[in-house]
């Protein structure tokens, strides 16, 4: 399959055998972008936690500059 110019391009600047650190990483990302609009990443990471331990639990919030244009419903299912 021929690949275009930027493609070509972006993927020179990647040496797949290097770790980067997560600065350098979204440095790369930004700059190997081809797409000429916002593009959109997803971002997997080894945390070394156990999920089933309470007090090792990793949860996050994002807020959003502009927000999402929806409103936000949560729907929970407890016991006790």
């Amino acid at each position: 399959m021929k690949r275009s110019k930027k493609y070509t391009a972006a993927a020179a600047k990647i040496n797949a055998d290097q770790l980067y650190t997560p600065l350098a990483g979204m440095k790369l990302v930004k700059d190997t972008n081809v797409t000429k609009y916002d593009a959109s990443v997803e971002v997997s990471m080894v945390l070394g936690v156990d999920p089933k331990k309470a007090d090792q639990a990793v949860r996050s919030v994002v807020n959003l500059p502009h927000g999402t244009g929806k409103t936000a419903r949560v729907l929970v299912f407890a016991t006790g």
